[in-house]
């Protein structure tokens, strides 16, 4: 009864990493999933470098095992992970492959916008029209606001 007690204490209802609250009765993979910038490819590959069960409850997490978690997370480069598996390959500043997570994707995601702004390419051009940038087709799609079309005949 007291082992019961002592596992009952020890589980946390919200799990909070790298400034994203997590449900504590997640399953650590999916729980990984909710910090944005960490898809589920990621997870898995990070908690097979930590050795930590992925079917595991979040919220059964050691303090260490979350200290882990964050470190890593914050230099994904430590981990040695294949190049395609991090979501910013060849950064333009610096050159590196880097994995960037919460604020930070945020950011740059803004300032590689801004950059494309600025050069008037193409790209840039499309963002600032609020258009689609990657070439899906906008005759049908992708409409916004009141929809013009064929005026319906009226029933009589």
């Amino acid at each position: 009864m007291k082992e019961r007690e002592h596992l009952l204490s020890e589980f946390k209802q919200m799990v909070r990493i790298l400034r994203t609250d997590i449900d504590g009765n997640l399953k650590a993979i999916i729980g990984l999933t909710r910090i944005k910038g960490v898809g589920f490819a990621f997870a898995d590959a990070l908690l097979k470098k930590l050795n930590i069960d992925k079917d595991k409850k979040i919220g059964d997490l050691t303090e260490k095992q979350i200290k882990e978690i964050e470190d890593s997370l914050k230099d994904a480069s430590s981990l040695n992970l294949p190049s395609w598996l991090v979501n910013r390959r060849k950064d333009l500043a610096t050159g590196l492959n880097l994995h960037l997570v919460g604020s930070d994707l945020d950011i740059t995601v803004k300032r590689d916008i801004d950059r494309l702004y600025k050069t008037r390419s193409w790209r840039g051009i499309r963002h600032s029209l609020g258009l689609k940038v990657r070439g899906q087709r906008t005759r049908t799609t992708g409409r916004r606001g009141v929809t013009v079309g064929v005026k319906k005949k009226r029933a009589r």
